[in-house]
């Protein structure tokens, strides 16, 4: 008989691609931005990021053994949770932060869900804000010895001028991961390359952040001013490698549209009139609680239901 008449159950399309090499991929993209952070910020940066790396490994292997479960470590998710967090923190904090929202961010926000494909957040970023909520002092403290004072965006809020060209190399004050600009592009010409994303909402996340700005920054379209925007802070970092997780982003591809401008709104509201300088972190939580809204509305309409009866 014809392999064309046999029938079996869906999905009847596979790719050779797992998680394990999604994952992988993105651990290797992130290694720019992660190894200029080093560079930048020195020895404690190494330690902070390994530190936190091996929190979420090790909270997700013993949370696995303890509830007889099969262990999902080799997968890479939980490494990538543990760099993402790791990139988001400041170099000054102390190495337990890096444990606790380690903890935090698998424990809570991933297994008590029921692991991968089940969180409804993106456990880096829910990790984070949870630091951010818990221990405020120790988060916004970008101190260390390169650097002291405020960050660009912070001057920049302020009515300071910052040096943009510093802003795109990253030779600037920030959290680990966030500073350079250029480390941050080439990870995400990996990502894209190897096609785990596309530009559909890191592309929507930004027009729809720099046409915000532009009408309610106060400045226009000054160019200097959105570049300094673009350069500062962790909106590219979240665009490209949060703002991008498979579970926690719409499916839909009008979807995704919707939520990247969403997210573009939401950081501009954060930035130009909230209290912080800052906002790409709780604008993707956000728009992560929505995505099932968004999907819902953005869903196509089956095939033969919904049309005009005659």
């Amino acid at each position: 008989m014809s392999d064309l008449m046999k029938v079996s159950s869906n999905p009847h399309v596979r790719s050779k691609t797992d998680t394990s090499n999604i994952m992988l991929t993105v651990v290797i993209a992130l290694l720019p931005a992660a190894g200029f952070g080093i560079y930048n910020f020195g020895l404690d940066a190494l330690i902070l990021i390994l530190v936190t790396v091996a929190s979420t490994v090790l909270t997700e292997f013993i949370f696995e053994k303890i509830c007889k479960r099969k262990v999902t470590i080799g997968d890479y998710s939980a490494v990538v949770t543990g760099l993402l967090l790791a990139m988001n923190l400041p170099v000054s904090a102390p190495w337990w932060i890096g444990v606790v929202g380690g903890v935090f961010a698998i424990l809570v926000v991933k297994m008590l869900f029921g692991g991968l494909g089940q969180n409804f957040m993106n456990p880096a970023l829910g990790g984070r804000c949870f630091l951010l909520i818990s221990f405020t002092s120790i988060m916004t403290n970008f101190d260390c010895d390169a650097y002291a004072g405020a960050t660009p965006l912070a001057n920049l809020k302020s009515g300071e001028a910052v040096d943009i060209l510093d802003m795109v190399i990253g030779r600037t004050a920030g959290t680990i991961g966030e500073t350079s600009m250029i480390a941050i592009v080439i990870g995400a010409c990996i990502l894209i390359l190897m096609g785990v994303i596309d530009l559909r909402i890191p592309g929507s996340y930004i027009v729809g952040f720099v046409i915000f700005i532009s009408l309610f920054g106060g400045h226009g379209f000054d160019w200097a001013y959105i570049s300094a925007h673009l350069a500062g802070g962790g909106l590219m970092l979240g665009a490209f490698f949060m703002a991008t997780d498979y579970v926690t982003r719409p499916i839909t591809k009008n979807g995704q549209y919707l939520f990247g401008i969403l997210l573009g709104i939401l950081t501009g509201i954060f930035r130009i009139f909230g209290p912080s300088s800052e906002g790409v972190s709780y604008a993707i939580i956000i728009g992560n609680l929505l995505v099932p809204l968004i999907e819902k509305i953005t869903l196509p309409t089956a095939f033969g239901k919904g049309g005009v009866r005659k």
